[in-house]
């Protein structure tokens, strides 16, 4: 355990900063995994705009990796892209 004070302040940051990173990107992951569900272009138009906003402001804050955002806003296109091309068929 620390024992100094700026030490112990320290730990109680990075709880801090560990628990808000943790909410961000499972909320991001929820959010990506719903809207892989869903089933009407009109619902995938309007999400996934702020959908790709969370991914920046992960990679911007460094919960995740900037390459690792790139990854996953093209795999969200792509999913979408077949989505639609499935639904016009």
């Amino acid at each position: 355990m620390a024992n100094h004070s700026a030490t112990k302040k320290d730990v109680r940051q990075a709880t801090k900063r560990r628990d808000r990173n943790r909410y961000y990107g499972k909320t991001t992951r929820n959010a990506i995994r719903d809207l892989k569900t869903l089933e009407e272009q009109k619902a995938y138009d309007e999400k996934l705009p702020t959908i790709v906003s969370q991914i920046d402001k992960l990679a911007k804050r460094g919960i995740i990796h900037k390459n690792k955002a790139a990854n996953l806003k093209s795999k969200l296109a792509k999913h979408v892209a077949v989505k639609q091309v499935v639904k016009k068929k």
